[in-house]
């Protein structure tokens, strides 16, 4: 099987984005419209995917919004029909612990292309995910929510923060070309670090959109010799809850806000 990371450069200049749409398909927010479907969250999704898969590079379901018997059967749905549309998908799940557990977590990547990690237990908990030679691993880096500096800005007795203590860490966990890192996009400066210290490794940004990242520096610092992903997930999904009525109105917008997206990423490629 082909390495994700080739896989990610083929989508990308095939539809020419970096756009990663994250399908956070939170059942409060799912229009009323929907709300008879036997499965209302793949119901949602499958309609988001037919609206915006020309402008996506990949999908990214956080899986948060799927942990029930419903949810994960939309979830197998819906990577399955983002497959038929030939665009990989990241399952946002943050996984890792000890040994057994994290080889049982592992076994979400039958199932999907990549995934995100937490490396906070240490090389032997992310193993089962790195020994996956074709599939992607994001390991949990800079994130965008104010919290993150709570650990990750904690400073080491070398002198550096434990980011970026992280993100060397992950560069030595790359022997397979298949690991990437979580660099939110609410502080460019900081992607533009960890961008001079591991120069080859893809970033997976998040940020850009309801949370108000910056755009350029998500491109100019996040991509590795052009790979890379920019994600919006609220911002694309639930575009069209300022929409006309109708359905259509709704996924058009979804469909709008995915190539608006695409084309202000474009300005900085």
């Amino acid at each position: 099987m082909t390495a994700f990371f080739d896989r990610l450069r083929e989508r990308i200049d095939r539809v020419d984005s970096v756009v990663s749409v994250g399908l956070d398909a939170d059942p409060d927010r799912l229009p009323e419209f929907l709300s008879d479907r036997d499965l209302p969250r793949w119901a949602f999704n499958r309609r988001i995917i037919d609206a915006t898969h020309e402008h996506a590079a990949c999908y990214k379901p956080n899986a948060a919004f799927y942990e029930d018997a419903n949810g994960w059967g939309a979830l197998r749905e819906t990577v399955a029909y983002a497959h038929g549309k030939d665009v990989p998908v990241l399952l946002d799940a943050k996984r890792a612990d000890i040994g057994n557990t994290s080889r049982q977590y592992a076994e979400l990547l039958d199932t999907v292309d990549a995934i995100t990690v937490n490396p906070y237990m240490g090389r032997d908990s992310l193993d089962p995910f790195l020994s996956r030679e074709e599939a992607g691993v994001f390991v949990l880096c800079r994130t965008s929510n104010p919290g993150g500096a709570d650990l990750q800005d904690l400073e080491l007795e070398t002198g550096e923060p434990l980011y970026r203590r992280v993100a060397a860490l992950a560069d030595l966990w790359n022997e397979h070309g298949n690991v990437g890192l979580v660099v939110g996009a609410t502080a460019p400066e900081e992607l533009e670090a960890l961008r001079a210290e591991v120069p080859d490794i893809p970033f997976l940004v998040p940020g850009v959109g309801a949370q108000g990242g910056d755009a350029e520096a998500a491109v100019e610092y996040g991509l590795a010799d052009g790979v890379g992903l920019v994600n919006s997930s609220r911002g694309i999904i639930f575009a069209g809850e300022d929409a006309p009525d109708g359905e259509d109105a709704y996924f058009g917008a979804a469909g709008e806000a995915a190539k608006r997206l695409k084309k202000r990423l474009n300005q900085y490629r």
